[in-house]
């Protein structure tokens, strides 16, 4: 009698699982982060938006935004989801995705200045968890969920 607790596979290495959680972490932060701009800290981008495009612009503006943040996020997910798997190359675009997330906003602290200090604190929250979700990945027990690969002759 099978209890459905025994996994037919090997179990993964807790880094990785600890890299997936951070990921999700990332995600859900970012979406938080999109919504509290567009409609919570003030001036809030709608409130922006309006100004500048007037109401319908601004609605039309912000559901093409949230539209592409949406693909983004679904991308993001599908490429942590092959991580998790253990396919390298989604380790190495979330390598290269994580250290580009920290180096724009290390570019962007204090480049506006009228923000208050905690909003640019969890604005930046989405891209640190992003840039340390990498190491765990990198961590000796993790390393071995890539298998190597395997070189042909020429």
């Amino acid at each position: 009698m099978s209890t459905g607790t025994s996994s037919a596979g090997p179990r993964r290495p807790r880094q990785i699982e600890a890299a997936w959680a951070l990921t999700l972490a990332a995600v859900a932060a970012e979406v938080l982060v999109w919504v509290l701009g567009v409609f919570v800290v003030a001036p809030t981008g709608l409130d922006e938006l309006t100004e500048h495009a007037g109401r319908s612009g601004a609605i039309t503006q912000l559901a093409l935004s949230g539209g592409v943040l949406a693909v983004l996020v679904t991308a993001w997910l599908a490429v942590a989801a092959r991580m998790r798997a253990g396919r390298g190359w989604a380790r190495a675009v979330l390598t290269v995705a994580g250290a580009a997330f920290l180096l724009f906003r290390v570019g962007d602290f204090g480049m506006d200045g009228v923000d208050p200090v905690w909003w640019g604190l969890v604005n930046a929250l989405p891209d640190l968890l992003a840039a340390a979700a990498v190491v765990p990945m990198y961590l000796p027990e993790a390393r071995a969920h890539f298998p190597a690969r395997v070189r042909r002759a020429a």
